[in-house]
């Protein structure tokens, strides 16, 4: 039998599934390379990074119903096939003969026939039921077992939407945390907004609004785009402007704007890397005139922070002469090489889960696990301690991460403020007053459903006496 001619959009999406599932790679770093080999562009390209991201997202959803209807073992590559069809289907407007006969198809040619004849039947069946019909039929009852139901609901693992729940909680003090945990996984399975930032000196908002993008709601140095490529915006293209969540902005910001008590010339960005939060800082320490210090442990991601600083078109590493900026190190910022007590403010944006940024990372959710947080843990006690020590007397400690996880959050920073006696939390929410409901303090917590960012936490502290 001839082999079925190539869609290459849905081959391009079932490769980028395929990579994730066999070599752990990263949709955002492989999808546009794909894309490119493929020659797909316009609508094509959109068709296929809905397919991606919506597959990925929604696997755990679509994973019970086709365990539901498939009780053998199936070869590799036939279960991405099937979450493909399964997503146009259930969750896009193509016809159901289309997603099917494409789906065989696609098997047919990757896999053989036997499976191919497998697939036909088990999306039929799919296609039997709506989405919402499958949820009800297969997921526990809501009444019974809330957490269970909404991870199968929204695609979440159980683990996860458990700690949302209790992120959630802590948060806020409500006998509605499961319905406001729901809104919460609704927003993480929607795409976020492309967000730009204005880097400070070098580019403007009302120049990213005259090159087509919005103002954004609540950094003044954000715009968003509606649709279209970055880069496409000349004050990206030439690196003055950077693709960043408005929450990033945010927290970056509030870290600049704290009161200090005496001088302010010495910043330090602790984990710089890939350079988003350093390039926003040293903008605003060049008006100021101070110089920031961007470290990362990892000599690549130090290279993207050089980048991000230089005036030089993007991809460039020069930062010689660059203003506001004293440097950049390749450094582990728990043993670090500069001396004690020697900057004014400090940024550590910690390593962490990235429970706050899944709609932006669509495998992110099915790689984490609890015992990552735990080892997540102690590396963040140790950054915090050590930015801490990196602070002079009167200066000011921003700890910031893209997690809400209780445990890398509040408990974090009152583990450290508990075992030493030369710093105390300050509240943060005065720094971002334009923004509400950012929790009840004295640390800040952005949402993805409340306030359509990445859910950013920041704990303000203050280095006193020793």
């Amino acid at each position: 039998m001839a082999r079925p001619a190539v869609d290459r959009v849905r081959q391009t999406a079932y490769d980028v599934l395929r990579a994730v599932d066999q070599r752990d790679a990263y949709v955002n770093l492989l999808l546009p390379a794909l894309l490119r080999d493929a020659a797909l562009s316009g609508r094509d390209a959109a068709f296929a990074t809905e397919l991606v991201h919506g597959a990925i997202r929604l696997q755990g959803t679509y994973d019970v119903i086709i365990d539901e209807l498939v009780t053998r073992r199936m070869q590799p590559g036939v279960r991405d096939a099937l979450r493909l069809g399964c997503h146009q289907l259930l969750s896009m407007r193509v016809p159901g003969h289309a997603a099917v006969s494409t789906s065989v198809d696609l098997v047919r040619r990757n896999t053989g026939e036997p499976p191919a004849r497998m697939v036909n039947a088990v999306l039929r069946r799919v296609s039997g039921r709506s989405l919402a019909e499958w949820v009800e039929l297969l997921a526990p009852s809501r009444d019974e077992d809330r957490a269970g139901h909404l991870a199968i609901a929204y695609s979440h693992p159980r683990w996860i939407v458990a700690a949302l729940a209790d992120a959630v909680a802590h948060d806020r003090a409500s006998q509605r945390v499961w319905d406001e945990v729901e809104a919460l996984l609704a927003a993480d399975n929607h795409p976020a907004r492309v967000t730009l930032a204005a880097i400070p000196g070098r580019a403007s908002v009302a120049e990213l609004v005259e090159a087509g993008a919005a103002p954004g709601k609540w950094s003044e140095h954000a715009a968003t785009l509606g649709s279209g490529d970055p880069a496409a915006v000349p004050a990206v293209r030439e690196g003055r402007a950077r693709v960043q969540d408005e929450g990033s902005q945010l927290v970056a910001r509030a870290v600049a704007d704290a009161e200090l008590d005496g001088p302010d010339r010495w910043w330090l960005d602790m984990c710089a890397g890939p350079g988003g939060k350093a390039a926003l800082l040293a903008g605003l320490a060049d008006r100021r005139g101070a110089r920031l210090l961007a470290a990362d442990r990892q000599g690549s991601r130090a290279r993207l922070v050089k980048g991000a600083l230089s005036e030089a078109p993007a991809g460039r590493a020069e930062i010689a002469h660059q203003t506001g900026v004293a440097g950049v190190v390749v450094a582990d910022g728990t043993t670090p090489p500069w001396a004690s007590a020697a900057f004014d403010r400090v940024l550590v944006d910690a390593p962490c889960s990235g429970l706050g940024a899944l709609r932006r990372r669509p495998e992110a959710r099915w790689r984490r696990t609890p015992e990552d947080v735990t080892a997540l843990v102690r590396l963040q006690r140790a950054l915090l301690h050590a930015a801490l020590d990196s602070c002079r007397e009167g200066g000011v400690v921003g700890y910031v991460t893209c997690t809400p996880h209780v445990s890398e959050t509040r408990e974090v920073v009152d583990g450290v403020l508990e075992a030493r006696s030369d710093a105390l939390e300050e509240d943060a929410r005065p720094l971002l007053s334009l923004v509400p409901d950012t929790g009840h303090g004295p640390h800040v917590q952005l949402w993805p459903h409340r306030h359509g960012t990445d859910a950013m936490f920041l704990a303000l502290l203050r280095r006193t006496g020793r």
